[in-house]
């Protein structure tokens, strides 16, 4: 099957970013400092890789921490790349480029050719915040919620478990539309079951679920994530209430923040603990119940996507729309009074169109979003898991246990076997359609790396030189971006945002 990528329509230049001219970057450099010393008189600090998450943004895409020299072979025409900070916080630009490389890896390597659903799984305000305080319970939850999800498939399609399989690709999505802290799953289950027939695999596509299919499955999934709860003694039930036990360590000064963004209340401040201000711009809306929607005491399963196997570039939408970075710039902006005002993606059912923050209490809320080290974020179930003896069958790139790519590897090498991931050239060119290779000013293709400048004293020597040349590397002609909200939210009244959630099962 030949499949179109996602492009422009027409081949654009590349022009270096400059982030120190956008308004994130700047409510960052200006307010960060004054939120730890905030922290600091309350004898209180960040966690070490939130302050290196804050560090490696102010100086992604800046010159003066490193860069690459590339110059044309042809007309000798030279530009400067600088380094991305690679984190996962809520840099949009490296967000952008994992996003870009995840839907890259999953349209043509794993779900080539399959139709896929996607089921979403919203949770109760105090199970998102004991996962984000205990990541490590994080992964037998996810457990539990796809081996429901799987047996439902299988059973559907008329199989048991042992008979057949499913896979699935589950995104761990830490931000909900408003900035806030909301620990909640995309997956991407295969709409049908994989079975063995002769030796070889076979794919049986199935129906989607109705409504009665949905509500019997978060009745199921919140009903054991309490049990498995309690048993890990992380939860309380009585006759009457269940309630989240959630010790409380004095010296964490990440976890009141945590709980604060969870809940929509400010963090800092002199209005600490009140609701964050919204703007509701909308009139409200009925709330309405879909066929493939489902909640029950504050869990929400909803599966009403799906991208057929012959809709690669609907496939690659939603594989970005559920890779995509935390934070939109363009979403951003400052009042006259000097609040940050966050444009919600989608209205929310009672009207409400934008947040506002104090800028403090904007750098705490990307303060919350931080995914503690070493918690993968996207993780691959049933056929699709590392240890399945068919993954290298029903992918295409092959990989896994079996895999004839393997074995023709190490006839040849000693080494292990990796996927090679997308080069920055190729990023740009799928995602922005810019061919990098090619030189803007001669139009050829003989654009090369010819330097890694990393010591200070050369990049100083380097950036002066541009400056006084006046060159374009250095042009300071960016423009804070104007304002996108009406001006002033004083006037308006402090309207909920969310519905309040009861947790149990």
């Amino acid at each position: 099957m030949t499949r179109t990528p996602l492009l422009a329509t027409h081949t654009h230049i590349y022009k270096r970013h400059r982030p120190e001219h956008t308004l994130l970057y700047q409510l960052v450099e200006h307010h960060y400092p004054e939120f730890l010393e905030q922290l600091s008189r309350q004898v209180k600090s960040l966690p070490r890789h939130v302050e290196k998450e804050f560090e490696e943004f102010l100086k992604c895409g800046r010159l003066g921490h490193g860069f690459l020299r590339v110059v044309c072979d042809d007309c000798k025409h030279e530009k400067l790349l600088a380094f991305s900070c690679k984190k996962r916080g809520f840099c949009p630009r490296c967000g952008t480029r994992r996003m870009a490389e995840s839907a890259k890896l999953l349209v043509d390597d794993v779900l080539h050719e399959y139709p896929v659903r996607q089921w979403v799984l919203s949770l109760p305000i105090p199970l998102r915040l004991l996962l984000a305080r205990y990541p490590k319970y994080l992964s037998n939850i996810m457990q539990i919620i796809h081996r429901a999800i799987a047996t439902d498939i299988i059973h559907r399609a008329g199989y048991l478990k042992k008979q057949a399989n499913t896979g699935a690709v589950t995104y761990i999505q830490r931000f909900g539309s408003a900035l806030n802290l909301n620990i909640h799953f995309h997956m991407l289950f295969l709409e049908g079951v994989i079975t063995q027939e002769c030796g070889q695999s076979k794919f049986k596509c199935i129906k989607a679920p109705n409504h009665n299919d949905m509500e019997s499955l978060v009745n199921v999934i919140s009903h054991r994530i309490a049990i498995y709860l309690e048993k890990a003694g992380l939860i309380q039930r009585n006759i009457d209430n269940t309630f989240l036990d959630l010790p409380m360590d004095d010296e964490d000064s990440l976890l009141p923040l945590q709980a604060a963004s969870v809940n929509y209340r400010m963090a800092v401040g002199p209005d600490t603990g009140k609701k964050v201000f919204a703007l509701q711009t909308l009139p409200a809306k009925d709330e309405q119940h879909y066929g493939q929607l489902a909640q029950i005491n504050g869990f929400s399963l909803h599966a009403g996507v799906i991208a057929d196997s012959h809709q690669a570039n609907k496939l690659e939408r939603l594989c970005r729309y559920i890779a995509r970075p935390a934070i939109s710039e363009q979403r951003l902006s400052l009042t006259n009074s000097g609040k940050v005002r966050y444009e919600l993606k989608t209205p929310y059912s009672n009207g409400t169109t934008h947040v506002s923050f104090s800028p403090l209490d904007f750098v705490s809320k990307l303060a919350a979003l931080v995914p503690p080290p070493r918690l993968n974020l996207t993780r691959f179930y049933g056929v699709f898991a590392s240890n399945s003896h068919v993954r290298a069958e029903v992918t295409a790139s092959q990989r896994g246990k079996n895999s004839p790519r393997l074995a023709e590897h190490l006839i040849d090498s000693d080494k292990p076997y990796h996927a090679r991931s997308m080069s920055w050239a190729q990023r740009l060119k799928r995602v922005f359609n810019i061919d990098i290779t090619q030189c803007e000013v001669c139009e050829k293709f003989n654009v090369k790396i010819i330097a890694c400048i990393t010591d200070a004293s050369v990049i100083n020597k380097i950036l002066s030189y541009l400056e006084k040349q006046n060159l374009p590397e250095t042009d300071n002609d960016s423009l804070m971006p104007p304002l996108r909200a009406p001006p002033d939210i004083a006037t308006f009244s402090d309207y909920i945002i969310q519905h309040d959630f009861d947790f149990g099962a």
